[in-house]
């Protein structure tokens, strides 16, 4: 892993200012929270003096970043991510893909942090014993800084005297000093700080993501890409694709890292299994290509981050997905356990707006979710959560897939059930499920209502024309240009499926709500013409036929409800959750 490029020359000794570090020139032209924040990460100072700050400018600094600033024309900003980690976003100066940087802890120029790690490592042999008492992930972290703790003596102060150092701290130091080359330098010593920074890189390397923990760590990426040698891409929530200021520049390296990777998630790749799918322990998902045979560029992989709390669907309106009818209209479809497809293409939103909605699900229901990699997430606490398992090498027959998995949930009498997404013959059994009285919600990778009905019915999924029918409603999530231009995501459509005529070969669809790509508003086109709503959801509400249309009505009525929260600030996904749950007790949602 090699430092790739910075979108300016770093001269040397530039980050150098002598013994006091806040007496120097930069530091005194800092804006006042920089300040704070330098004071508690000096490393962060260091990095700034390698900044030509007389060319582009001090960075700007933010505590946390808000949609707004994608409306910034000029990006120098600096933002933290948690761990004394920041991160750097900045233009490139000729006018390319903005750069990503992470500033992180770092030890001091003149300490070899590869001979530093070996010999710590080293001492953690001593520490065997304290290890087997971990019997989780947290509880293996807890125990691994500890025994760090133990080894390098971390108490503020350590370095602070001319005194000979005893205990573990003076071992430390002793074995490595006089163990490298560095020695012969008098007055060098591993402070407090040092050791500090080598437990930091010791926990991200043995226990975190290594090189790609900030950008683990950083809540605003969605995407990470390596797509061989070369520099390490992301696509950011507010900055859209950065490159990150590293990546490999080998071959050799390049599989090393990807090999410790596929281990660290115990799904190893080898020659013989050169493709995995799995998932990370925050949830995100990730694949792994190794080898130049099967990728000319050489092994990459892509990571897909998930938060840990989903949006709600009023941050969704807030962000222009959808509007508050739309959600309204939803809200009263979940209700009434109707089967919904969020079709759309890759990285459109559809998962973001399926776990949006299930928060509208009967607060009593038994629900069960499949997939191949867990990225549903429910609110609900009576939720069954199923992933699919892959044969191991060698033990046939071994696997669990999606198909499996559906037909147990049938014996498992779920009010709800929720396929993360539909491929293939499990495609056919959610149709069986929906016929049974299951309601049933999944995405779909689909364009729009026809192509989504072409591979329903088509090889290898195979659904029976006929069976059609079950499947209620479309929602048609994609990535669009917005009118100024900027990229968005939005519900583009929702549809309602009528009918399939045999004799004319035909399916009766029709659309309920548009997005209008001029004015990025969306249009209630089904407005007192919808049949799902005026045949199906009214008569199950008790409304007359007589009295049909009452039902636009009460959507309109939710859609205000819904308006008023997002207006008190009730956006958050759980919160959000326990209201709804609430007002539907009651009877007044």
């Amino acid at each position: 892993m090699i430092e790739i490029a910075l979108p300016y020359e770093v001269e040397a000794g530039e980050d150098s200012h002598g013994g006091d570090p806040f007496a120097c020139t930069l530091y005194k032209m800092l804006p006042k929270a920089m300040k704070l924040t330098t004071k508690q990460d000096v490393h962060l100072l260091e990095y700034l003096h390698k900044v030509p700050v007389n060319e582009v400018g001090i960075p700007e600094y933010y505590v946390e970043l808000t949609r707004k600033l994608k409306d910034k024309k000029k990006l120098n900003l600096i933002y933290p991510v948690g761990n004394s980690i920041y991160i750097h976003v900045m233009d490139d100066p000729e006018g390319g893909r903005g750069y990503y940087i992470a500033v992180e802890p770092t030890l001091r120029e003149h300490l070899n942090e590869r001979e530093l790690v070996h010999d710590v490592e080293m001492q953690l042999l001593n520490y065997a014993e304290d290890f087997e008492s971990a019997d989780s992930p947290e509880d293996l972290q807890e125990v691994f800084k500890a025994v760090l703790d133990k080894i390098m003596n971390i108490q503020a102060g350590d370095d602070d005297s001319d005194e000979e150092v005893s205990g573990p701290l003076g071992y430390v130091r002793d074995l490595i000093f006089k163990s490298l080359a560095a020695k012969k330098k008098k007055g060098m010593d591993l402070s407090a700080d040092d050791a500090k920074v080598l437990k930091y890189i010791m926990v991200r390397d043995k226990l975190g993501m290594g090189v790609l923990e900030p950008l683990i760590l950083d809540t605003n990426i969605e995407d990470i890409s390596c797509s061989g040698v070369g520099p390490i891409f992301v696509e950011h929530k507010i900055f859209d694709s950065l490159r990150t200021s590293f990546g490999f520049d080998n071959e050799v390296e390049l599989d090393k890292f990807v090999l410790r990777l596929s281990e660290r998630i115990k799904k190893p790749v080898t020659v013989r299994v050169p493709v995995v799918d799995a998932s990370l322990p925050d949830g995100s998902r990730i694949n792994i290509v190794y080898g130049s045979d099967v990728s000319r560029n050489g092994s990459n992989f892509t990571i897909r981050k998930f938060s840990e709390t989903p949006l709600s669907i009023l941050e969704l309106v807030k962000f222009g997905s959808l509007d508050f009818m739309m959600a309204a209209f939803l809200s009263l479809a979940m209700e009434e356990g109707l089967n919904i497809f969020v079709a759309g293409e890759t990285a459109s939103g559809k998962t973001t707006l399926l776990n949006a909605i299930t928060v509208f699900i009967d607060a009593n229901a038994k629900i069960v979710s499949i997939e191949d990699t867990a990225e549903v997430q429910v609110p609900h606490p009576n939720w069954i959560r199923e992933v699919t398992r892959q044969s191991k090498p060698g033990e046939e027959g071994s696997g669990v897939g999606m198909f499996d998995l559906l037909k147990a949930a049938l014996r498992q009498r779920p009010d709800e059930i929720i396929i993360g997404e539909i491929r293939g013959e499990e495609g056919l059994i959610a149709f069986q499920a929906m016929q049974t009285g299951h309601s049933v919600m999944a995405t779909f990778h689909a364009s729009s209502v026809a192509k989504l009905i072409q591979r329903l019915t088509g090889s290898p999924i195979s659904v029976p024309k006929t069976y059609i029918d079950n499947l209620n409603l479309v929602v048609i999530q994609e990535g669009v240009k917005l009118p100024d231009g900027k990229p968005g995501r939005r519900a583009t459509s929702i549809s309602e499926i009528i009918s399939y005529d045999s004799v004319s070969d035909a399916f009766s669809f029709a659309e309920l709500f548009k997005w209008d790509p001029v004015t990025d508003k969306f249009d209630f086109v089904g407005e007192n013409n919808s049949f799902l709503l005026e045949y199906k959801i009214a008569p199950q509400r008790g409304i007359p036929p007589n009295k049909k249309r009452q039902i636009y009505a009460l959507i309109r009525k939710r859609a205000r409800i819904l308006e008023k929260l997002a207006e008190k600030g009730v956006t958050e996904y759980q919160e959000f959750y326990k209201v709804i749950a609430k007002a539907q007790k009651d009877g007044i949602f």
